[in-house]
């Protein structure tokens, strides 16, 4: 009797275990990165990560990445170095480079692009050396609910298509 018990309980402490160890599928930011999986036109393994530039309410025209989500640069990231990592990234995921990077619609400057090494593995895509973010608290496209907030160690800001920090508030 005892040992049914043992053998019922291994499948269910490794269900537990499993589920533990992804921790990336877990985080608030799971939504962004199955949207993009589920996209026939840019696959995770896509050729290059787009970026775009959108208007927002209050700031104008700012940089998005391919599912309108607004960009973010980081003040601490000043020296063009990604620092934004371990719990700042769950809350700050980082634009991920995947190939290479590439002007999307609007007026971003190809010139402009870039990418930086990320501590955490991996590259981040940069804009004029500011390496770039979206922020999990934003509902969707067009939402720039991060803007001008001092969070994660620093403050947070959009950037615009000709690589400048728009440090005005959002409306």
């Amino acid at each position: 009797m005892k040992r049914s018990y043992l053998l019922a309980a291994v499948p269910i402490v490794a269900v537990i275990a499993s589920a533990c160890g992804s921790s990336n599928k877990s985080t608030t930011s799971a939504p962004a990165a199955t949207t993009p999986a589920t996209s026939t036109a840019a696959p995770a393994t896509s050729a290059a990560t787009k970026v775009s530039v959108a208007s927002v309410d209050g700031l104008g025209p700012v940089l998005v990445n391919s599912e309108g989500k607004v960009l973010y640069t980081f003040v601490p990231d000043n020296a063009k170095k990604v620092t934004c990592v371990g719990a700042c990234a769950v809350v700050w995921p980082p634009l991920k480079l995947s190939g290479s990077t590439a002007a999307g619609s609007g007026s971003v400057k190809a010139s402009l692009l870039g990418s930086d090494s990320n501590p955490s593995g991996g590259k981040v895509v940069t804009y004029a050396g500011w390496p770039l973010y979206t922020y999990v608290a934003d509902t969707g496209p067009g939402t720039a609910s991060g803007q001008a907030k001092n969070l994660n160690g620093g403050l947070w800001y959009v950037i615009s298509p000709a690589g400048t920090v728009i440090k005005k508030q959002s409306k």
